[in-house]
């Protein structure tokens, strides 16, 4: 019989997570995308003021685990318009850079980008479990954002009665 020497490396020292420094980032980041939002709404506002639409509607859908914008509709007054070719500049924070990247998206991506952002600061998860539905509604003469959401959940009851 041969003794050998364990082959295993020893193991590695406990890391040590600093909490509040990733707080901190996360918390700085969401600040910083924040402040990029004013300047994408005005853009958006003025190309979809500039193409004559006045009303942008989105409805949304999800539950599981998964969901999605179902349809984007674009408004002149009441009569429904395709969305015109047009590009606007989009201000992004990607992951793997510090520095805010000019994206040049259409109109209708735009509208689909604010609409995912919103629903994510507002109702993160609103595609878990039950899920969630709803609309938004982009006006642009008065240039505002109007969300209605309808989130579902499953209820249980329960009752006892002694006779």
């Amino acid at each position: 019989m041969t003794l050998t020497e364990p082959t295993l490396a020893p193991p590695m020292a406990p890391t040590t997570v600093d909490m509040a420094q990733i707080f901190a980032a996360h918390a700085e980041r969401a600040a910083r995308i924040e402040a990029l939002r004013p300047g994408n709404k005005d853009r958006l506002f003025d190309g979809l003021t500039a193409a004559g639409i006045t009303r942008v509607t989105v409805t949304f859908d999800g539950a599981g685990d998964s969901g999605q914008i179902e349809s984007i509709g674009a408004w002149s007054g009441e009569t429904a318009v395709d969305f015109p070719a047009t590009e606007i500049a989009y201000a992004a924070l990607t992951w793997d850079d510090p520095d805010v990247e000019m994206r040049q998206l259409s109109l209708e991506d735009v509208v689909e980008q604010l609409a995912y952002d919103f629903l994510s600061d507002t109702h993160g998860g609103w595609e878990n479990n039950d899920g969630a539905y709803g609309e938004f509604c982009f006006d642009a003469a008065a240039r505002c954002i109007h969300l209605e959401f309808n989130e579902r959940f499953t209820s249980s009851e329960l009752y006892t009665h002694d006779f």
